[in-house]
């Protein structure tokens, strides 16, 4: 077991994850507290510990997070993705493994803009003939 720190960042829509894989055994923390208190939903919980299931180090690393902006399913998407991209430092051969299940690379949809001249993204005001 090696004694570093291993950091990557993870993004999903506006939520910027910091995360930093530490040797331990097992414990996430988020915004210094404990994960199963920020994020309320057991299932931001499961998706958030997925690259490290998949990898089969649960038990070997403790993770340490600082998430700012976006909501807290984007928020956890954004962990997501720093775990696993700090996973890679750990160990390169782990690529595989974490690429078909899709956790590498980040999820690119945004919230589109509202255009001028209508009530929303898509959706136009009510149009009326008489």
């Amino acid at each position: 077991m090696t004694s570093e720190r291993f950091y990557a960042t993870g993004k999903r829509k506006t939520a910027v994850a910091r995360v930093w894989l530490l040797p331990g055994s097992g414990q996430i923390t988020v915004n210094k507290r404990p994960a199963q208190e920020y994020f309320p939903r057991i299932t931001l919980l499961r998706s958030m510990v997925r690259p490290l299931v998949l990898t089969g180090s649960l038990e070997r690393f403790d993770v340490r997070a600082n998430v700012c902006g976006g909501g807290i399913a984007g928020q956890a998407d954004a962990v997501t993705h720093g775990i696993a991209r700090a996973l890679l430092q750990v160990s390169p051969e782990l690529r595989t493994v974490l690429k078909k299940a899709g956790l590498i690379r980040r999820d690119a949809r945004e919230k589109e803009r509202k255009k001028y001249g209508q009530r929303g993204a898509r959706a136009r005001f009510q149009f009326s003939k008489r």
